[in-house]
């Protein structure tokens, strides 16, 4: 399910002119799902199925990357993006 609502959101992204990168692995556990880049602006999104929450190691990840100026976002449908 979480698949198909990221593929969703992703899709929305691109349609509203965002270059999205899926990001699978890293060297860094707990980083968003999604990086999305448009007009030398980069957010990064998490995706969770409604009712879930990111997990500790997520939120830390957040944490750092909001405290470098990065906005994060946690979504749970492509009716949650405002763009």
């Amino acid at each position: 399910m979480e698949s198909k609502i990221q593929a969703n959101i992703k899709a929305r992204f691109e349609r509203a002119g965002w270059l999205v990168v899926k990001l699978i692995q890293t060297n860094c556990n707990g980083i968003p799902d999604l990086v999305c880049f448009k007009n030398g602006k980069t957010i990064f999104v998490e995706v969770k199925q409604p009712g879930r929450e990111p997990t500790e190691l997520q939120k830390f990840r957040h944490t750092q990357l909001t405290q470098q100026g990065f906005q994060v976002f946690t979504l749970t449908s492509e009716k949650d993006i405002i763009i």
